[in-house]
């Protein structure tokens, strides 16, 4: 495990950090010449198989993390997933939103730079399922990669994705500068976990074809993008005011220096909450793409 980046790259990392705390990673999204998933769900065959197996967590763990109540128990997953059939090599499915009538949402958590202790317990007690998309650079600091591996829970739920090495805006790079970014994450994960991970989420959104081209070379298999962030008290919505079913929510591994003093935990119970409160529940992004 590597020890913490030196002070010049440490104190870029925790700028870029502030600045992107309330845009939720965003900028301008998509790419010149790059196809997007339409944003409006379309009609899915649902499987009776049942959904990936977990113990559900009882009302007494929801209670001490603030929640009234649990979650309501995710539909069974569709019998095909969105990248069955993609060919090796090829251009990676752009996935803003998960087409399906079901309500429900997924949740993805970015960049490493906040290793909350109590996070690690809250997700165990909840048996929260979610997408991590980590930044080589941002991820190894302090504790490092450890602690991520503890947020896999049972059957490693919750998977280690690509989120680049260093967290640069791709559309300013070079095709062969991308592919380092990307295919150079893809081995650190892979020498870590024993495969490639199939998802990559682009810092900022920003994307172009020589994105593509390089993580579909470095066996990524779809690009994923979002509709909403979460925000310290409740969620921000691309479109409208409220959760569609489907919808992508991006987050951020954040501590109180970035949130104002609010702890990460209470974040994401805030999240949980409105997500309840809209007759919505989580299921797991791996299940559908």
């Amino acid at each position: 495990m590597s020890g913490p980046i030196p002070a010049r790259r440490a104190a870029a990392v925790t700028t870029l950090l502030l600045a992107v705390l309330l845009s939720g990673c965003s900028g301008s999204s998509g790419g010149s010449g790059g196809k997007q998933a339409s944003g409006a769900p379309s009609p899915r065959t649902e499987s009776t198989a049942p959904a990936s197996p977990s113990a559900a967590p009882d009302a007494a763990a929801y209670r001490r993390w603030g929640l009234d109540k649990p979650l309501a128990a995710p539909p069974a997953p569709p019998s095909a997933k969105l990248t069955d059939g993609l060919k090796p090599g090829a251009a990676p499915k752009v996935i803003r939103r998960v087409p399906t009538n079901d309500k429900v949402v997924f949740l993805t958590f970015d960049d490493g730079a906040e290793k909350d202790p109590e996070f690690v317990k809250m997700t165990k007690d909840l048996k929260l399922p979610f997408t991590m998309f980590l930044t080589d650079d941002i991820a190894r600091a302090g504790s490092g990669y450890g602690y991520f591996e503890q947020l896999r829970g049972e059957g490693n739920r919750n998977t280690i994705n690509n989120h680049t090495l260093s967290h640069p805006n791709l559309r300013t790079l070079s095709a062969d500068a991308q592919r380092r970014e990307i295919c150079g994450q893809q081995d650190v994960l892979e020498k870590r976990y024993g495969g490639k991970p199939p998802l990559f989420r682009p810092p900022y959104g920003n994307y172009n074809d020589a994105t593509l081209a390089a993580a579909g070379g470095c066996g990524v298999k779809a690009l994923l993008l979002w509709e909403v962030t979460m925000q310290i008290n409740d969620m921000r919505y691309a479109q409208g005011d409220k959760l569609r079913p489907g919808d992508i929510v991006l987050a951020h591994f954040r501590g109180p220096s970035e949130l104002k003093g609010t702890t990460m935990t209470r974040m994401v119970t805030n999240m949980l909450r409105s997500i309840e409160r809209q007759g919505f529940t989580v299921a797991r992004l791996e299940d559908y793409v």
